[in-house]
């Protein structure tokens, strides 16, 4: 779609740039490319306000934009928390209810669906696991295991004893990676549950596996862009998607922005489709509409 940046846009409006990282943002490598970081660094310098909202946690995020000189704090957890880079701090935590976590435990031990379920104690995030661990998971965890932003508890043991420590009262979200089939089921009823926002859909792990995450009412992208919105002071908000998860903070946005490699119900909510992932197409868009906005 041919996109003129400037198009209704007064000139010295305050714009906050908001991407997805997967499929978005990053390569086919999962990564940022030298050119993406080297437009990047320069629509910043040139007072560009830059973050990034995603389902990823500081675990991954602090690796891939360290090349990137970010002020802002970015949308983690898919909105659960703001994570600050340069202080490593989290503000604007969404909590779940400790009766939604106590629901969401028994659903998916009642379907023998292992998750992950990601806590913050001490300003870090402490993840346990129930259910028998997959291959999948155990690759998710060994390419996590020595980040300094999070630990992982992985026997149930450890669960137990959280437990019995004051209820789930610190939960951020539930994570599981696992078959269609399954997932399904348990999405299912976990969709019942008072209080979580639930989401299910496939991303790196092919179309056979299933994401399935639950966060509290108020953990979404859209929200937490809403937060930083607020403390930027911006008065536009442009935004960059290609999955599902994508689309509450686009219908949130000023500018809901497609790259070409979005699904088809991304591709139809957003105001404009730019090029893939592959083409480094997000910082393009945002230099060409800084240039047409100063």
């Amino acid at each position: 779609m041919t996109h003129n940046p400037s198009a209704d846009t007064p000139k010295g409006t305050k714009t906050l740039y908001i991407s997805d990282l997967d499929g978005t943002l990053l390569g086919s490598d999962s990564q940022l490319s030298e050119r993406s970081i080297a437009m990047l660094t320069e629509a910043i310098s040139r007072g560009a306000l830059f973050s990034v909202a995603t389902a990823r946690t500081p675990a991954t995020v602090s690796g891939l934009l360290k090349d990137l000189p970010l002020t802002l704090p970015a949308v983690v957890m898919t909105g659960v928390s703001l994570w600050h880079p340069v202080s490593n701090q989290y503000s604007h935590t969404q909590f779940m209810t400790p009766e939604a976590a106590h629901s969401l435990v028994e659903i998916y031990r009642r379907h023998g669906l292992p998750t992950f379920i990601y806590t913050l104690r001490d300003g870090r995030i402490q993840v346990y696991h129930i259910g028998e661990m997959s291959d999948i998971e155990q690759e998710f965890v060994d390419s996590r295991a020595t980040s300094p932003y999070k630990q992982f508890h992985l026997g149930a043991d450890d669960f137990a004893n959280r437990l019995a420590e004051g209820a789930l009262d610190n939960v951020l979200l539930f994570y599981a990676m696992q078959p269609n089939a399954p997932a399904l089921e348990a999405f299912a009823e976990t969709s019942t549950v008072k209080d979580i926002n639930p989401l299910l859909y496939h991303d790196i792990y092919g179309d056979e596996i299933a994401l399935i995450e639950a966060f509290p009412k108020s953990g979404t992208k859209a929200e937490g862009i809403k937060r930083l919105k607020a403390a930027t002071g911006a008065d536009r908000v442009v935004v960059f998607g290609d999955n599902l998860n994508d689309l509450p903070m686009m219908r949130e946005a000023d500018l809901a922005v497609a790259v070409g490699n979005a699904v088809p119900e991304v591709k139809e909510a957003a105001d404009i489709v730019i090029g893939t992932n592959l083409e480094d197409a997000v910082p393009r868009f945002i230099l060409e509409d800084l240039e047409s906005n100063s």
